[in-house]
């Protein structure tokens, strides 16, 4: 099982002092291990929907399954939690990718863990799904893709089982008014590669995921949810990769180190998607990873585009063409989105326009400082930063007022890569500093009210990479983060904010696991007082150590 707290032990962090402790009995040192946090659960009782039990991956066939929405919960719905359990045999097999779909909707998008050839693995995935309610409220076709091969070399079976909690929401009094039904969108509108789902693969930068929709006359809000996974050779380990000229003479991957993806709506730029460098445990040196998966390995987040200030286009009643391509993809990339539409339920029709938007192409920036020597090796630092701000505004008639939405977005990338590549008997050295940082406020004005949602995320990647002369042995370390803050605030007053930090710190030789160990840290917390923090410790491939509650109490709760 996974090494996780449980939500009700997560929600009582804030009442005690750290605690440090090793492995607990019962959890197996061997097995993947993650300080993530299950999702909070309303305390209502759920009903649950059984999509699938014990199904068994052993082929790149997709394995279908029949949904229908709970009989005994009509809705509404507080929250709707997806809840997965995966198991990957003892001996030898490839990380795999795994898909989820209802109605060609995605409902889950991550990667599998690698076995060992002792050691059997199991991990649980969730994600919240309350976003996607239209989605469940009917039957629907659904999907399970997990392509993987089991031969006499490839030896492993995956299995999986997947369930629906659907939390019915409270009625009554004042106490219950925090847990009545979110609002949700309307539609819930798949990019997928057909009626029942599968991602689609982007090949080039001139390639994309494109559907037209006709939509209803009174939208008046929009979003889009991408999932950009990056797969081959080229495109995997893209924050290795160098300008094409370069990639013989470095050894490396071409296309250089930056991808975006790009979100057009009728041929015109409509939103930017910045790419998270998930690293799959199967990634840059197999052992590397145990027990703990890097950030997000098993489930990825989507990336949220906020689309309203287009909502007077998206209701003229004409046919749009929303397209995602990823800028510089030099391979493959597997694509997935998502349109999530809210509606006026009191207009037939929505009127108004987009105001501004100065979104662009971006524009990266490679500075060389590489020299070659009288032998031919090569050293130096190679570099590639851009650097945007755009802001897209749009306002719309609706049956409660005029709505004016403003969309301002700064991201800024730099990948350097010191290398040293040489022609006599001395190791090949790659160090990579990566970060990404990403800044965006959403200001909707209604009648004179300001709402403001702003989101700071900051991804920063290091990776350091020395292989032997002979090439047999290479030592990685590497850190990677995932730190974002949300704040909401109503006429200049903050009424909401959160903070995720997420971080992993492997080391490895390869193959010798000479001083193989690696770290978790996972801090969370909100205004409303609630706060999670776990650390776990690996050390040649077995969970050590697990700290609960350590940055609540340093933070005062």
């Amino acid at each position: 099982m996974v090494c996780r707290v449980p939500v009700a032990a997560a929600a009582l962090l804030t009442a005690f002092a750290a605690v440090a402790a090793p492995v607990p009995a019962g959890i197996d040192p061997a097995n993947t291990a993650v300080a993530d946090p299950a999702l909070s659960r309303p305390r209502t009782t759920p009903c649950r929907v059984q999509l699938f039990a014990g199904l068994r991956f052993d082929d790149f066939s997709s394995k279908p399954f029949a949904y229908a929405p709970p009989a005994a919960c009509p809705g509404p719905w507080e929250k709707v939690v997806l809840e997965a359990d995966f198991a990957v045999e003892a001996g030898r097999q490839f990380d795999r990718t795994a898909n989820l779909w209802i109605g060609g909707v995605n409902i889950y998008f991550g990667t599998t863990a690698e076995p060992s050839r002792k050691v059997r693995r199991s991990w649980h995935v969730e994600r919240d799904l309350t976003d996607y309610t239209a989605l469940l409220r009917a039957p629907s076709a659904g999907e399970a893709d997990l392509g993987n091969l089991v031969t006499a070399r490839y030896t492993s079976a995956l299995f999986g089982s997947a369930d629906l909690a659907f939390y019915p929401a409270r009625r009554g009094g004042e106490e219950d008014r925090k847990g009545r039904a979110p609002r949700t969108a309307d539609l819930v509108l798949p990019m997928s590669a057909g009626p029942t789902g599968g991602t689609v693969g982007l090949f080039d930068p001139t390639q994309s995921l494109a559907n037209v929709f006709t939509l209803p006359t009174n939208v008046e809000r929009a979003y889009l949810d991408v999932v950009l996974q990056h797969q081959g050779a080229n495109d995997e380990f893209w924050y290795t990769c160098v300008p094409d000229a370069l990639g013989a003479a470095l050894q490396s991957c071409v296309g250089t180190a930056f991808r975006e993806g790009e979100v057009s709506l009728d041929g015109q730029p409509a939103g930017a998607v910045p790419i998270y460098p998930w690293i799959f445990t199967g990634g840059i040196d197999p052992l590397l990873w145990r027990p703990i998966p890097a950030v997000q390995a098993l489930s990825f987040l989507p990336y949220r585009v906020d689309l309203s200030p287009f909502a007077a286009v998206l209701s003229d009643g004409k046919p749009h063409r929303i397209a995602i391509n990823v800028f510089n993809n030099s391979q493959y990339f597997s694509t997935t989105a998502t349109l999530l539409v809210f509606q006026d339920h009191g207009s037939r029709r929505v009127t108004g326009a987009v105001t501004q938007n100065t979104i662009g192409q971006p524009t990266p920036v490679v500075t060389n400082d590489l020299v070659t020597a009288s032998d031919g090796g090569i050293s130096g630092t190679l570099a590639i930063t851009s650097n945007r701000s755009f802001a897209v505004s749009g306002w719309i008639q609706t049956s409660h007022g005029r709505i004016a939405t403003e969309v301002r977005q700064r991201i800024d990338f730099s990948n350097s890569q010191q290398f040293s590549v040489p022609t006599a008997a001395l190791p090949y050295i790659q160090d990579i500093t990566q970060q990404t940082t990403i800044a965006s406020t959403t200001r909707v004005t209604e009648d004179e009210e300001v709402r403001e949602t702003t989101t700071r995320q900051s991804w920063p990647l290091v990776v350091d990479l020395s292989v032997a002369p002979d090439g047999n042995t290479f030592e990685t370390t590497i850190r990677q983060g995932y730190d974002r803050t949300d704040t909401r605030s109503h006429d200049g007053e903050v009424e909401f904010v959160s903070t995720v930090s997420n971080s992993i710190a492997p080391h490895d030789v390869y193959p010798t696991a000479q001083g193989q160990a690696n770290t978790q840290h996972y801090f969370s917390a909100d205004s409303t007082g609630a706060c999670y923090s776990r650390s776990i410790t690996a050390a040649q491939g077995l969970l050590t150590d697990i700290t609960d509650g350590a940055d609540c109490v340093a933070n005062g709760d």
